[in-house]
Parts: structure tokens; sequence; C-alpha cells
């Protein structure tokens, strides 16, 4: 079984240059397209007097903020990400709209999180980029009460969701020094392996595994599709130093190979995901003590 790896150095390089810039401007058209997977983990979180919530891979807070704005007064949702330029505006978010939701700089994998201090994990598309996935998902169990709920979603194979490989497709033969996706590290794609995901979750600690595939159908304004593609992925971290002649044509091939997913003002695809439940069962000798009264 292929797990990912590669290294902590090279995901803070990226998340906290091109791509988390990038992300952060992007922010209104993202959160908007990927609305309803906010909705899938904002459902699964159930507000009970102290409760508190990580979100991991946070982003720029959309999704953190959601579930803040649900458990109320009664508890507190914890944002994590590895991107500076990410938390720094969830936490303008947070102040702007008075919303009492924290966020940590901080790499989930090796963060030195409090034990016991979560009631449930959520992440939108954040657990695909870490190097050592057992070490995270184990560092997280830790960071969780017996009992704890996990739930996230990820992206299933890249065959899946040709609308989120168009545009390097499109610009290869353009662009010959375009970044190939690593099929054997952290990235959008590292979990599309169900059995992949199953072996990380169990050799972490978690147990009642659920993998369930999602398909999702996502909108952007058509009005947003070239900046979409400019500014994000694999054509993101390129354009930037390609002469303007090569840009323009770049762009052009580009835009017209998403000609299939526009309709009217709108540009619509399916997202092909996983939707993963799982639990952090309180050890064996606690559970025996708990239902008969004396120690196993």
């Amino acid at each position: 079984m292929n797990v990912p790896h590669g290294t902590d150095d090279e995901q803070a390089a990226r998340w906290n240059a091109l791509a988390g810039h990038a992300w952060v401007e992007m922010q209104p058209v993202l959160d908007g397209m990927f609305q309803p997977f906010e909705d899938l983990l904002v459902e699964a979180v159930t507000p009970a007097p102290g409760s508190r919530v990580l979100d991991v891979g946070c982003g720029t807070g959309g999704t953190t903020l959601a579930v803040a704005r649900r458990l109320g007064a009664v508890g507190h949702c914890v944002g994590v990400d590895i991107s500076e330029p990410m938390i720094t505006v969830a936490r303008a978010r947070a102040e702007r709209e008075g919303t009492p939701a924290t966020f940590l700089h901080a790499d989930a994998q090796d963060h030195a999180f409090e034990p016991a201090a979560f009631d449930a994990v959520i992440s939108r598309f954040g657990v695909m980029f870490f190097h050592d996935p057992v070490r995270a998902f184990a560092n997280l169990r830790r960071a969780v009460k017996d009992n704890a709920r996990l739930r996230f979603i990820a992206w299933r194979s890249a065959e899946e969701n040709p609308f989120m490989t168009t545009a390097e497709r499109a610009a290869a033969p353009l662009l010959p020094d375009l970044p190939a996706r690593r099929a054997d590290g952290p990235g959008q794609f590292a979990f599309a392996d169900s059995g992949t995901v199953r072996h990380v979750l169990e050799k972490s600690g978690w147990t009642g595994i659920d993998i369930r595939p999602v398909d999702v159908e996502c909108t952007l304004p058509e009005s947003e599709l070239v900046r979409y593609f400019t500014r994000l992925g694999p054509l993101g971290q390129v354009l930037p130093e390609t002469d303007e002649r090569t840009r323009a044509r770049v762009v052009e091939t580009v835009r017209a190979a998403f000609d299939t997913f526009v309709q009217g003002a709108e540009v619509r695809y399916t997202a092909a995901c996983w939707l993963v439940d799982a639990r952090a069962d309180a050890p064996a000798e606690t559970r025996n003590f708990r239902v008969s009264g004396t120690p196993s």
C-alpha cells in the first residue's frame, strides 16, 4: 500500500508563499464553490456545553467560523493551518464578524495539542498534505477525548475529477516546465485510494471507519474562471514567471478547454470525493470499567 511521503519544509514553503496568497485572494470564490462540503461538516457537529471542535487545514477559516456559529456560546472551534497568510485572514474574519473562534498557525502533524482537548475533528480538503499521515492522525487521536468523532472530506482520484486537472492538461504543450503532480507525495489526490485512507486511520488509532463516496455539484461564476485557473494549482506556480506572449496563449488555450463546464454565467462541475467518518474509541479496559463498575 502506497502511503504518501514528502517533507514538512516543502509544504510550509508552498502554503506560506504563492499557494497560500492565492487562496487568500480567491477566498470568497473558494468558500462559495465549496459551500456544500462545509455543510456536510457543520451538520456533523452537535452543540453541547463545553464542546470543542478542531478544524484541520482550516485555510482562511470559512468552515471553522461556520462551526463556531453552530456551537454558539456553549462550545468553541479551533482552526489550525500551516499557512500564515491564510491564518492571518481567518483571524481577521473572526474579529470582523465577532465570532469566537481561535486560529493556530501550526502543522497539525506535529503540533503539541493539549491531550484529550477536543470532542471532534473536522477537515475540508486539509488532510491530504501530511508527509507522514499515520503520524499526523495519531497526533490528532491524542488531541481528542475518548469517543470523539472524526469527519473529513478528501478528493478521490484525478481521473474522477477532470475539472481539477483541465488547466494543466491544456497548458502542458505550451509550458514544458509545468510541475507534474507527484503520485507518491502529499497533495490534492493523496487520499484517492480508500484503502490508503483506511490503512492510515487504522494504524493511527481510529476505529469505526466509514468511507463513502460523495459526488457534489460545485459552481463558481464564469467571470472568475480565468482568475481561478491562473492563480491556483500548477499554473499558479509558473505563470508569474512566464513571458507575456506565452501567458496570453496559455490563458486563451486553457479557457477554451473549460468550455464544457461553462453554463451561461456559471461554471459547473462534479467534485468526486470521500466523506470519511471515524471514532476515537476508549481503550477496552476503560470501556469495561464503565460498563461493569469494576476494573477489568
